[in-house]
């Protein structure tokens, strides 16, 4: 088995956990204001989005340089792995690959703890997704246990490219933020991941 099996209620069931969907997760989040390099980027490769309509297109052209984007800010301190396996607990099928996994790591020839967020990328449904991603960030909590660099909180995103959709795991409870963000909000985007990196302790 592997991610992509877990659905949103399959998740729930396996792993016992609270869902709770009616919290504003990042009210009072800074903006990170995006450099002229990535708007450049992103009038480009929008409309090249809309046209091709693959999660391929919509990771390599929008959710790739918006990661991108959030290493520079952050000075590199970060690491990004894109299509990784990440095989963390097979009896729990936490196996297979992720889309995207951010370390709070310089390390970028292996996956290091802790991983911090889990970003999921899906063609058109955000709900469609948050199965998978979720699986995505409890296996994160283990492996970051297994590596002796626990944190408290695991961040994922379910996104589409054009949508985001964050979702923060603490103990056994998911919280999936009630706003939806879209990318002519790429500064609440942009600050919003850089804040989850920025709260994980550093690893060493």
């Amino acid at each position: 088995m592997s991610y992509s099996a877990f659905t949103f209620n399959k998740v729930k069931k396996d792993f016992n956990l609270t869902v709770i969907e009616n919290q504003d997760l990042f009210l009072n989040t800074p903006t990170v204001a995006p450099t002229d390099y990535l708007n450049i980027i992103l009038a480009e490769h929008l409309p090249l989005v809309t046209a091709i309509n693959t999660e391929k297109a919509r990771s390599e052209l929008v959710i790739m340089p918006v990661l991108i984007e959030v290493r520079r800010y952050l000075k590199y301190q970060v690491s990004i792995f894109s299509g990784s396996e990440f095989n963390v607990d097979a009896d729990k099928g936490l196996e297979g690959c992720c889309d995207f996994i951010l370390c709070k790591s310089q390390e970028q020839y292996d996956i290091t703890a802790p991983v911090v967020t889990i970003v999921e990328a899906k063609n058109e449904s955000i709900k469609s997704g948050l199965g998978q991603c979720i699986a995505t960030m409890i296996a994160s909590k283990l492996f970051n246990q297994q590596q002796e660099n626990p944190i408290n909180e695991i961040y994922g995103v379910v996104t589409t490219g054009t949508d985001w959709k964050f979702l923060k795991l603490c103990n056994h409870t998911v919280f999936i933020d009630k706003q939806d963000y879209f990318i002519r909000e790429v500064d609440k985007i942009l600050g919003i991941v850089a804040h989850t990196l920025i709260s994980a302790p550093v690893s060493y």
